[in-house]
């Protein structure tokens, strides 16, 4: 890593603490808690923003309102409500990848299963479908939290009401809609013959269930920002289009970690992709390049969910022979090259210096 990079990074790292800090100290307001009941569910919606993130949605979208001259504090309901909305999708895509871990802790629904056998002497099968079923009521939950977040944009701020009523729209209905697609082409794509596919299609479901949401965060901060109902603002455009190409850039780094990733780092199994056998630009690079011999080998492995470590290392080992995480790497580097080129009619401040960082950090961090 360039040492340049390295200083910017430290800079980036700490404003992230900072909008940490103020977005989950505002999520745990004791005024949001006492909507919670059974405590279930209460343990449930908090489980993961107990854990804090990365905040790397909330950033944008504060990095983007003060870029356009606005008051970050003002979008700070906002970034709490992307923050929010974005927790309802993780507690779902966990239960949709059958996956145990998230930043180093159970899964909800996993979480939740083993307490209904500690609590209540469940056996398996229905300890196994009480935490599913926690999982979506908690994903439930959070999704309208997001939306009553944004309402309190005008309650709270003085926004004008009809900014908020765009961004609620535009979040439940196009960013929601779009990010479900995504989801379920995943799904489905899991099951197709790479030869049904191509890197456009890829690509396109990687942004619709990522990427979406990013455009979202650059576009109300710019929204917010400039006190603006028109989506269609030079700068507003500008900003979205930019925080959108580093989602799908987001994506791309956040499918090589699943590969190659440290599991400490990343709070979850590496691995569990391959298991899964998630058709990404890794798996497609890789067996557009192989021979017949080491297609055969790498489909053998690919969607095991038996799977043993040992076959999981050789799946590993032929992804990164075969090319397919260089050239994921490669793609991810020109997707934040392409959103770079939007920032170029931002006025110059200390909030673009940040979103320049922000996209760079998407493709260089390591969970």
């Amino acid at each position: 890593m360039k040492v340049d990079f390295k200083r910017k990074k430290a800079i980036l790292e700490e404003e992230l603490l900072r909008i940490g800090r103020i977005i989950y100290s505002y999520l745990t307001s004791p005024e949001y808690g006492k909507y919670l009941s059974p405590n279930h569910i209460y343990d449930a919606v908090y489980s993961y923003i107990n854990i804090v993130g990365k905040s790397l949605r909330p950033a944008v979208l504060l990095f983007s309102c003060g870029a356009v001259g606005g008051d970050e504090n003002q979008a700070i309901p906002a970034a709490a409500a992307v923050e929010v909305y974005h927790t309802w999708t993780l507690v779902h895509d966990d239960i949709i990848d059958k996956d145990g871990k998230r930043r180093g802790s159970p899964t909800v629904h996993e979480k939740f299963r083993i307490k209904a056998i500690e609590e209540y002497g469940y056996n398996e099968d229905d300890a196994q479908h009480y935490g599913l079923s926690i999982g979506i009521l908690a994903g439930d939950i959070q999704q309208g939290w997001a939306t009553s977040l944004l309402c309190e944009l005008y309650q709270k701020q003085g926004l004008d009401p009809a900014i908020v009523l765009y961004l609620i729209n535009d979040l439940k209905m196009n960013v929601q809609c779009t990010l479900v697609e995504g989801e379920t082409l995943d799904i489905q794509y899991a099951k197709q013959p790479v030869e049904a596919l191509d890197e456009t299609l890829i690509v396109e479901m990687l942004w619709k269930k990522t990427g979406v949401l990013y455009e979202f965060a650059g576009r109300a901060g710019a929204m917010i920002g400039l006190s603006t109902c028109d989506a269609n603002h030079d700068l507003v455009r500008s900003l979205s289009t930019f925080a959108s190409k580093c989602g799908t850039a987001f994506q791309l780094q956040d499918d090589i970690l699943g590969v190659v990733g440290d599991e400490k780092l990343l709070g979850k199994s590496v691995g569990s992709d391959i298991r899964e056998g998630k058709l990404t630009t890794i798996v497609y690079y890789a067996l557009r390049n192989a021979t017949e011999r080491q297609k055969a080998a790498l489909l053998s492995i690919l969607g095991n969910e038996r799977a043993t470590e040992k076959e999981v290392e050789q799946a590993i080992s032929l992804l990164r022979e075969l090319g397919g995480i260089e050239q994921t790497r490669d793609l991810a580097k020109s997707c934040v090259r392409d959103a770079i080129v939007y920032l170029d009619n931002i006025p110059s401040s200390r909030y673009k210096e940040l979103l320049s960082i922000w996209a760079e950090y998407m493709i260089e961090r390591e969970f």
